[in-house]
């Protein structure tokens, strides 16, 4: 039960943090001039166009730019615990690691011959 008070002390530091950051914008340090514009959805200081019936369309390019960025950064965030421990790997690991860098690069020369990062 010890080894938790720490972490217990830790949540409720971090609970007061928020709490007390949020009251301090809401009450005593945050602006006061409410108009319109700044009470609509996604306020960024221009009036909002108004959307047809059934919301607007969103290119799916957006989507797929969000999925391969993701699937990239995923495949990236492999290759830190494969640098830490590449003594203890040794030539097995290194050729997984090869292994896996090439797969990472023929999927990226793929996405990039079928336009997948045209950004027009």
């Amino acid at each position: 039960m010890k080894l938790y008070i720490p972490i217990l002390v830790l949540a409720v530091l971090a609970f007061g943090f928020a709490v007390f950051s949020v009251a301090m914008g809401t009450f005593l340090v945050g602006p006061k001039r409410w108009n319109k514009a700044k009470l609509e959805n996604y306020e960024c200081g221009i009036e909002p166009t108004p959307l047809p019936l059934g919301g607007g369309k969103i290119p799916v390019k957006y989507y797929l730019t969000a999925m391969l960025f993701i699937v990239f950064d995923i495949e990236i965030v492999f290759l830190y615990p494969w640098a830490v421990t590449f003594g203890k790997l040794g030539p097995f690991g290194l050729v997984e690691m090869v292994t896996f860098v090439i797969t990472v690069l023929i999927a990226y020369a793929y996405v990039w011959r079928r336009g997948g990062l045209d950004w027009d």
